[in-house]
């Protein structure tokens, strides 16, 4: 939104919250969200074309468009729990917009659904038209966190769906238009709603499944003596598969990936796909196999026992250059190792201590992590360094000086094959990285 606010000085955007913390965040100094080049977007408009506000009712009465874009998180509960989406936020917004509309709307699935969730919000909206008309399009996103602002300005494909009537057509030549201020033509694409809807988790689900797969084979290549970066070289040249997404590390994370494939496995199962389920699944399983596998090499390494020794973990958000942990790895791989009873010392450049403690279930008084200001107190004294982020900064820290200042044998596990090993291993690190055997 505030990208559409940045780019088109016509149209005026209204993000509206039923969370007033949130919004006043958002109109102060400091963003809820970092996101490299995203203040000064935010800042360069809020007030002109971009406003923050808890004024639902007078926001959805003025809105042309209005873009859904709520939380739907995995079920915890009921039919489908544990893999299927909890519509009920969706379901609200919808009953809130036929409530207080008072005239026709274009209304924007911007969340990730399931496939078939705008027949839903349709039916709730035309059973409350009482003579208004709502088109609903499916206009799902496909930025990555940390690199957001960018894949804005400049995105592979904008895609939107709609039905394919003359009224469903207008809707979405309307959206169209709105993007088509900065996005070539030829990168915004249209289709059926059903199509947008399902591209999505599809888009997700084969990302991650690239991902699991190199890590599968990370495993191999540490049990044969072959190297990871290496293998995802060769075959990365191939033209028929490319590079991207095929680096080695302790799993994926993040808001999305476990998510929408969670969610494409029970439709799978919904719609009598069994075996297409168990492939999907397959993905999710390989992922928490790679972390609890990177744990427990840190414990075998390390004399079977990490109990009452200090880790240093470097890293905890999912990835570099953002603060979101959800489904981080630093996650599952910290809450192994204080099964262990290991002392867990944390740095990380973005993420605040109470989201860490709050990740890992522990209160403010648990002793058992100790949070750093930086990643020299977080190293001395430990017995092992674990990178768990790949943030930039990492590579520029001073390892010798951190060697110095640690127990012996000092050792380094690379969970995101970060730092050149053979140069650790020359300042004396027992060093050992992701698929390097």
């Amino acid at each position: 939104m505030a990208m559409i606010a940045h780019k088109c000085k016509g149209h005026t955007v209204t993000v509206v919250d039923i969370n007033q913390a949130r919004i006043d965040a958002w109109n102060s100094e400091e963003l809820p969200i970092f996101e490299p080049g995203l203040d000064e977007i935010v800042k360069g408009c809020r007030g002109k074309t971009l406003f923050f506000s808890t004024d639902i009712d007078t926001a959805i009465r003025e809105a042309d468009i209005i873009f859904m874009s709520v939380n739907t998180p995995t079920k915890t509960y009921g039919v489908g729990a544990g893999r299927a989406a909890d519509l009920r936020y969706i379901e609200k917004c919808a009953r809130k917009i036929a409530e207080v509309a008072e005239d026709d709307k274009i209304v924007v699935e911007k969340s990730t659904l399931p496939v078939r969730t705008a027949e839903s919000i349709k039916r709730i909206l035309e059973s409350n038209s009482k003579g208004r008309k709502f088109q609903v399009l499916s206009n799902p996103e496909f930025l990555a966190e940390g690199t957001a602002v960018a894949d804005l300005e400049n995105p592979d494909r904008v895609l939107i769906g709609g039905d394919q009537t003359p009224d469903g057509l207008a809707a979405i030549q309307k959206l169209v238009d709105v993007y088509a201020e900065w996005v070539p033509a030829e990168n915004i694409l249209t289709t059926n709603v059903w199509s947008s809807e399902l591209s999505k988790l599809t888009a997700n689900a084969f990302l991650a499944q690239r991902i699991s797969s190199i890590n599968a084979i990370s495993a191999l290549c540490e049990a044969t003596g072959a190297n990871v970066d290496e293998v995802a070289h060769a075959i990365g040249t191939d033209s028929r598969i490319g590079p991207k997404f095929l680096k080695s590390s302790v799993g994926f994370g993040g808001s999305c990936f476990q998510k929408d494939i969670l969610n494409l496995v029970y439709l799978c199962d919904h719609f009598g796909v069994p075996e297409a389920a168990t492939y999907w699944n397959g993905v999710i399983e390989m992922n928490d196999f790679q972390k609890h596998r990177f744990a427990r090499r840190v414990v075998s390494t390390m004399f079977n026992t990490v109990s009452d020794k200090k880790i240093a973990v470097l890293g905890f958000a999912f990835k570099k250059d953002t603060n979101d942990t959800r489904e981080s790895a630093a996650i599952y791989i910290c809450k192994d190792l204080l099964d262990e009873q290991a002392n867990v010392a944390i740095y990380d450049p973005k993420v605040p201590e109470a989201q860490m403690r709050r990740d890992l279930g522990l209160s403010e008084s648990d002793t058992s992590i100790t949070v750093c200001a930086d990643a020299y107190e977080a190293t001395k004294d430990a017995h092992a360094v674990l990178i768990l982020t790949e943030w930039d900064e990492f590579t520029a820290l001073d390892f010798k000086k951190i060697h110095d200042h640690m127990n012996l044998p000092a050792f380094l596990f690379d969970g995101r094959n970060l730092l050149d090993l053979d140069a650790l291993r020359k300042i004396g690190f027992e060093a050992s990285g992701i698929g390097r055997g």
